[in-house]
């Protein structure tokens, strides 16, 4: 396989088991990566693995547990000999009103969307100055940019996703790390499965026929890929990425 632009790099990818964090370590492995895979199912990281371009390593883990999330970054570094990029992937999306709500679910939301993203950008930021500088990738949502009447929780953990970026896009440039917030709208993933309640269900399936064609996983790493392989001077800080139908 030719040289892409992105050979000799080093990715670490959460959440890569399906959707986005597939999509994205594909394309990643594509330009030339070497990709570390977590995610809680070794099964489907191992089946994606065997499909990619390059080399790969996998990891089982449970990002809610710190020093499983800390020991996969630290693997990571360690299995390949470098880290340049970190992608925060993993997410949980469980919606429903404030009043009655489970709070469990509000817990592995603030827990995956939330904690985990920081135990991993606190390890990796170190280490990816180490290997000379690079990327941290954080994937939020619209919903980190606007706020509706049931998802208040998952609002508030995309909108902490999007104020932690920016912050730490001020203080990782002096390493030479660039930070970039992609923040997608609509994408069939296995995401809004995630939800059981009847009507938050039925309001999902109302936008997804008012949008028509939503975005694949595909088209949100084609945004990822685009943030990774522009010049070294140049950060992208967000992207926002919506189904062209898709109003809001």
């Amino acid at each position: 396989m030719a040289d892409g632009p992105l050979t000799g790099r080093v990715a670490a990818i959460t959440g890569a088991s399906s959707g986005i964090g597939e999509a994205t370590a594909a394309a990643l492995s594509r330009a030339g990566a070497t990709v570390a895979l977590a995610a809680r199912r070794r099964d489907r990281l191992e089946a994606l693995a065997d499909r990619l371009e390059g080399p790969a390593s996998v990891h089982e883990v449970d990002l809610s547990d710190d020093a499983a999330a800390r020991s996969f970054v630290e693997a990571a570094y360690a299995d390949h000999g470098a880290l340049h990029i970190l992608i925060n992937n993993a997410g949980v999306m469980l919606l429903g009103p404030v009043s009655g709500a489970d709070i469990s679910e509000w817990r592995r939301m603030v827990d995956v969307n939330l904690w985990a993203l920081l135990v991993c950008t606190h390890t990796a930021l170190p280490l990816i100055e180490r290997s000379g500088g690079g990327d941290i990738v954080n994937l939020s949502s619209v919903a980190g940019r606007r706020a509706d009447a049931g998802a208040a929780v998952y609002n508030m953990t995309k909108f902490g996703v999007h104020g932690f970026s920016e912050a730490l896009r001020q203080e990782a440039l002096h390493a030479g790390i660039r930070v970039t917030i992609v923040a997608p709208g609509f994408v069939e993933t296995e995401l809004q499965g995630h939800n059981r309640n009847p009507v938050v269900k039925r309001s999902m399936d109302r936008a997804r026929e008012d949008i028509g064609e939503v975005l694949s996983a595909d088209d949100v790493a084609d945004a990822v890929m685009h943030a990774l392989t522009l010049p070294a001077h140049v950060c992208v800080n967000e992207v926002v990425v919506r189904p062209t139908r898709q109003a809001r």
